[in-house]
C-alpha cells in the first residue's frame, strides 16, 4: 500500500505511539486526522508532522462514546472520506485484582474496549459503502498474555482481539481489512498514566517501559504491517517471544509470570 494522499485517522495521537505513528505516516505523504483528549497536545503533534497543512485535529474522549456518530461524520467531512482508522487510544493499569475498585475496571474497559468498538462501529458503514477501508488496532502483548498488576488492561486487550478477529471475518467480503498490532514494552508515558487500584495515575515509570523500544521503532513496524496487510504482528524486544512460547509451552509462561515482582 502506498500511503501518499491516503486519509488516516489516528486516535491517542497526543503522545507516545500515536504521535510517532502520525509523524511516520505524514512523512509518507498521508493526510491525517488526529484525535485525543487534549487539543494542545494534538496541536504539538500536528506541528511535528512533515506536512502540518494536511493534518486536522478532532479532540474527543474515547470513554464518551454516545456522540461518536457525529464525530465520525465530522471526520469524514474533512477530506470527503477515510481510508484507515488507527485505533490507538487507551489507558493502562498497575494494581492487584484484590485492590482494584470496580470503577477502575469499568474505566479501562470503557476506554480500551468499548470506546474503540464504538468508534469502529460508527465508521464501519462508511467503509462498507466504499467497499474499502482498514482498521488498525494497537493492542499489546498483554492481549495475548495476562500478567500480574494488569488484569483489567489485559482483559481489555484480549477482548479487542476477540472482537476484531470476528469483525475481520465478517467484513472480508467488503474488501475491508483488520490489522492487530501487539507492542511489547515501548518508551512512552503509559506506566506514568496507568491507573492504580483507586483510579489515580501511578505517576511512576516502569523499568521495563524505560528499557523498551522507542515509539519511532514501533511506528516503523506498524507502517510495515499495514503496508503488507498483516492480520497480526508483535513488535518489541525479547518480551514478544513470550507469545510464541505460550502457544507451545503455556506452563512455562505461567511459571514465569508468577515470578514477576508485585510489591
Amino acid at each position: 500500500m502506498d500511503f501518499k494522499d491516503k486519509v488516516i485517522w489516528v486516535t491517542g495521537a497526543s503522545s507516545g505511539i500515536g504521535r510517532a505513528t502520525a509523524i511516520a505516516f505524514s512523512k509518507q505523504g498521508a493526510k491525517l486526522i488526529l484525535s485525543g483528549r487534549h487539543a494542545n497536545n494534538l496541536l504539538d503533534t500536528k506541528m511535528a508532522c512533515a506536512r502540518p497543512e494536511d493534518v486536522h485535529i478532532i479532540p474527543f474522549d474515547l470513554a464518551q462514546y454516545a456522540n461518536f456518530d457525529t464525530i465520525v461524520h465530522s471526520a469524514i467531512a474533512v477530506y470527503g472520506h477515510i481510508d484507515i482508522l488507527i485505533n490507538n487510544g487507551g489507558i493502562s493499569q498497575r494494581s492487584l485484582v484484590e485492590k482494584t475498585g470496580i470503577k477502575v475496571d469499568e474505566k479501562i474497559m470503557q476506554v480500551n474496549y468499548l470506546g474503540t468498538v464504538a468508534l469502529t462501529k460508527a465508521l464501519l458503514p462508511h467503509f462498507i459503502a466504499r467497499k474499502a477501508g482498514r482498521f488498525v488496532i494497537v493492542s499489546s502483548v498483554m492481549g495475548k498474555i495476562g500478567t500480574p498488576l494488569r488484569s483489567s488492561y489485559a482483559a481489555s486487550k484480549h477482548a479487542l482481539h476477540g472482537f476484531f478477529d470476528s469483525l475481520r471475518a465478517e467484513i472480508y467480503r467488503y474488501n475491508i481489512s483488520v490489522n492487530l498490532i501487539c507492542p511489547g514494552y515501548v518508551q512512552t508515558n503509559v506506566s506514568m498514566n496507568a491507573l492504580t487500584g483507586d483510579g489515580k495515575p501511578q505517576n511512576k515509570m516502569d523499568v521495563s517501559i524505560q528499557n523498551g523500544i522507542k515509539p519511532e521503532k514501533l511506528a516503523k513496524g506498524l507502517l510495515k504491517a499495514v503496508r503488507k496487510n498483516k492480520n497480526e504482528v508483535t513488535i518489541g524486544n525479547k518480551e514478544i517471544y513470550a507469545v510464541l512460547i505460550k502457544r507451545f509451552f503455556p506452563k512455562i509462561v505461567a511459571r514465569l509470570v508468577r515470578k514477576i515482582n508485585i510489591t
